[in-house]
């Protein structure tokens, strides 16, 4: 007796550490020592044969076949513990469950479910239960679930399809949390053996052990030991812990889905849960960015109606068949949703880096890929949460500290470099993206993602039309290089605006025309296509053309703020500003906040003569901006800025309706560098002190300043005018726009000389600013100075060929000094131009690519 008590208990801790061959060995010894052990060797033997073949096969569809054949013995053995022997010997029900689990194996899902019905599963009471066991009875209401839920035959009617949800459910909730203590008391029972074969104490261990799971995951306290090989979840598991919130999902049951996924994640950690919290975590932030709206998110430990918690905490009555969770008192609880998801995916991407392999080896490559691959869709629903809630730094923090362990992921590096973008920080980003683009050299995004920041924020037109040209050259055979062609064609556009030469913008043109031409032929769904196309044809002074294209770029995208605004200037530029005027307030009315549109809407009330109304608006303009930027504009450091002084530049593509907050920008490349110089000049002078807090912001208040400086001039009030320009000066003092808006109070004073003065500053901080030229033209005609006028018409019109105003000023100044033929053919091309100029330059419409 006392050699098979001994042998009984090899075979438990066999059976519980899964060395099946070994309960093999010893069930002949245990035979052999008692004959009445028959049953239970037959058991011991069925168990075994079932357990070894199964880790050898997973229960998986394309094992049944071979199942039905490999399982036999065991099946056979099984069958022999059901009669009234079993019974006698109490082991006939775990027989039905392993025949259960069996029969699942092979397919046979009706006679797993009446297996089930004979171990008589739903009656079992709670009770303390050996490691195996707990892993029998996890396993069989896991098995019950996933039988339930691919049985074939459907119910008879409604109330047995709810009968059978509701009792699929409850297995694969029961399933998760007997599977969960199992992995726990599994857990304790290694640490257990660890410290006993070190010669701890019986006493000690099991204090330890509490303190652990009181304070921190029980995982972190067991050293590392053979019996780890050996202590796996098994698939069975795995799938029934995966499915629980999916199947609550699928029954549109979302918050008890949620709650299901939070208790799972709430309980101790162990070893084996350490991969399986990846994944939970990942999938309920998941499930909390697309399924949960703000409305019926309920957060963790709130009271319900009725005053249950959504979350149970371990203060409540000890359950035997519950797993253990970390004490409420030391945990961080989320308060809303932001909170919450975030939260996720900071656990989530902290276990996805420890999983990382840092190997490049060959023989690492699997597990390489597979960590990759969980870290990667870590961070992409990370890219997700932080842009939608404003916390982009946060993003590149993460993403920063993943390149230690992304060598040659391009996906990473691509992700990075759009981060780095969302942040301001251009030219960071720029050299992120090209990395990627020599990690995979056929990928045409992160070429077009560099020409865009080369034309948006950096400047640099000319590189941004060759990364264009690149990202052209890869697309694949077969696809339509529409957008890639777009991007060549916008580069030529810019080109062509920023060109100062006549045969070199005349050229540029001609380019840029034929490459959005072919933009439009290879995809006629693009209203970019046609947006660009229609600009181009405006630039070149064809209305009609220019007008047909804005309207086929309206019917593909009605709500496109940029193609609303286009299509009111085209309107002004063939004569019609009332028309105007009401396309730009109904497109207010879908974009109430954007700042391009109603500074048009300003421009069009002045030549309306309704200048009353427009200082209306433009004190509105002031209120939206107080609106949305005062929050930013007290930040006391630039945290998104990679250049030393973004004191002025203002990039015309950094403006666009993304954000709906806009005023016009420079047109043209040169004012970027000479303002940029002038930037970093002011912010050495010891009078001058930058705005804290972001650039941008600053520059478009500072517009609006001039803006309202201009209606005041209109409505006769040159004292407020010049109230407003100090208002602006306070920003910028160096800004040409100051300067040139100064000058036009003092003609309006006729302060001419200290007009002069004023218009010579402007033109000294940007010689292509062309209002500025004109009008510092026109005040030396005023003063006795005609040729110098001439001069400086002259190089106007050579900047900006299309501005009647421009032409008007030459021919007068000709006129006086007699040269009446070139007078007339000056005053011919003013009248020939003036019938198609819009009341603000196409060119003030910021760049867009949405």
């Amino acid at each position: 007796m006392r050699n098979t008590s001994k042998v009984e208990t090899l075979i438990e801790t066999c059976r519980s550490e899964g060395k099946w061959q070994k309960v093999i060995d010893l069930t002949e010894e245990l035979k052999t020592g008692s004959p009445n052990n028959e049953c239970l060797a037959h058991f011991l033997v069925g168990e075994a044969r079932l357990e070894s073949y199964l880790e050898e096969n997973p229960p998986i569809e394309n094992n049944f076949a071979k199942a039905k054949n490999g399982l036999s013995d065991a099946r056979r053995s099984l069958h022999l513990v059901t009669g009234e022997n079993g019974k006698t010997a109490g082991i006939a029900l775990d027989a039905y469950l392993l025949l259960a689990k069996l029969c699942y194996a092979c397919g046979e899902y009706e006679k797993s479910l009446e297996n089930f019905v004979k171990a008589e599963l739903n009656t079992l009471a709670e009770k303390e239960l050996t490691l195996r066991s707990l892993k029998i009875l996890a396993e069989s209401y896991a098995i019950k679930g996933l039988c339930l839920e691919n049985q074939t035959s459907k119910p008879s009617s409604k109330f047995k399809k709810a009968e059978k949800e509701a009792e699929m459910i409850s297995c694969f909730e029961r399933a998760t949390d007997l599977g969960l203590l199992y992995l726990q008391e599994q857990d304790i029972a290694a640490y257990a053996t660890s410290a006993n074969n070190t010669g701890g104490s019986t006493l000690a261990i099991n204090a330890s052990v509490q303190q652990s799971a009181s304070n921190m995951a029980i995982s972190s306290t067991i050293p590392a030991n053979p019996l780890e090989l050996n202590r796996r979840m098994g698939t069975i598991l795995e799938t029934a812990l995966q499915r629980a919130p999916i199947v609550l999902i699928k029954a549109g049951k979302l918050q008890e889905a949620v709650d299901r996924y939070r208790i799972m994640l709430n309980a101790i950690e162990t070893k084996t849960t350490q991969s399986l919290r990846l994944t939970l975590a990942r999938q309920l932030a998941e499930v909390l960015l697309r399924g949960v709206s703000g409305t019926i998110y309920s957060a963790p430990f709130q009271k319900k109606a009725g005053g249950a918690s959504t979350l149970k905490t371990s203060g409540t009555s000890k359950k035997l068949w519950k797993p253990r969770k970390y004490a409420a008192r030391n945990q961080f609880v989320p308060r809303n949703q932001q909170e919450e998801t975030i939260l996720l995916l900071l656990i989530a991407e902290a276990l996805a880096v420890r999983d990382t392999v840092l190997s490049q080896s060959p023989e690492f490559k699997v597990a390489r890929t597979h960590a990759m691959g969980n870290a990667t869709a870590v961070y992409d629903l990370l890219t997700l949460a932080t842009v939608r809630w404003g916390l982009v730094q946060l993003l590149n923090e993460s993403f920063e500290k993943a390149l230690k362990f992304s060598f040659g992921e391009q996906h990473v590096w691509r992700q990075y470099g759009i981060s780095l973008m969302a942040a301001g920080k251009h030219m960071h980003a720029l050299r992120v993206l090209q990395e990627s683009m020599k990690l995979n050299p056929s990928d045409p995004l992160p070429c077009l993602l560099a020409a865009k920041l080369c034309y948006e924020s950096l400047g640099l037109v000319k590189e941004g039309l060759e990364y264009a040209h690149q990202a052209l050259k890869r697309e694949t055979k077969g696809l339509r290089p529409s957008r890639a062609q777009l991007y060549v064609g916008i580069g030529y556009q810019q080109l062509a605006i920023h060109s100062t030469l006549k045969l070199e913008r005349e050229n540029y043109n001609k380019l840029a025309l034929e490459a959005l031409e072919k933009a439009v032929q290879n995809d006629g769904n693009d209203h970019l296509c046609e947006y660009y196309l229609s600009l181009q044809y405006a630039l070149l002074n064809n209305i009609p053309e220019a007008l047909t294209h804005i309207r086929f770029a309206l019917a593909l995208r009605t709500e496109h703020a940029p193609s609303l605004h286009l299509f009111a200037l085209l309107l002004t530029a063939s004569r019609r500003p009332r028309e105007a005027l009401v396309v730009t307030e109904d497109a207010l009315e879908e974009f109430p906040d954007n700042l391009n549109l109603l500074h048009v809407k300003a421009h069009l009330q002045l030549h309306l003569q309704d200048a009353e109304i427009a200082l209306v608006t433009v004190q509105r303009m002031l209120a939206i901006w107080r609106e949305l930027y005062e929050g930013q504009v007290n930040v006391d450091e630039e945290k998104h800025s990679d250049t030393k002084s973004l004191i002025l530049h203002v990039p015309s593509s950094q403006m666009s309706d993304k954000d709906s907050n806009s005023v016009y920008a420079a047109s043209l490349a040169a004012v970027s560098r000479v303002e940029q110089a002038l930037s970093e000049a002011a912010s050495s002078l010891s009078s001058f002190t930058p705005k804290p807090g972001p650039q941008r912001p600053w520059m478009i208040q500072i517009k609006i300043w001039l803006l309202l400086a201009d209606v005041y001039l209109s409505i006769e009030q040159p004292t407020e005018a010049l109230n407003c320009i100090h208002e602006a000066s306070q920003i910028y003092p160096l800004s040409h726009q100051i300067m040139y808006m100064r000058g036009l109070v003092c003609v309006y004073q006729e302060q001419w000389n200290e007009a002069k003065q004023c218009f010579l500053n402007a033109v000294a901080a940007n010689p292509n600013h062309t209002e500025a030229l004109r009008a510092l033209g026109e005040t030396h005609h005023v003063l006795g100075e005609p040729r110098l006028a001439e001069k400086l018409l002259k190089d106007a019109a050579k900047l900006d060929p299309n501005c009647p105003k421009i032409w008007f000023a030459l021919g007068k100044v000709l006129e006086s000094l007699g040269e009446y033929t070139a007078s007339a053919d000056c005053m011919a091309t003013a009248l020939q131009l003036e019938p198609t100029c819009p009341i603000l330059p196409f060119t003030s419409i910021a760049l867009t690519f949405d």
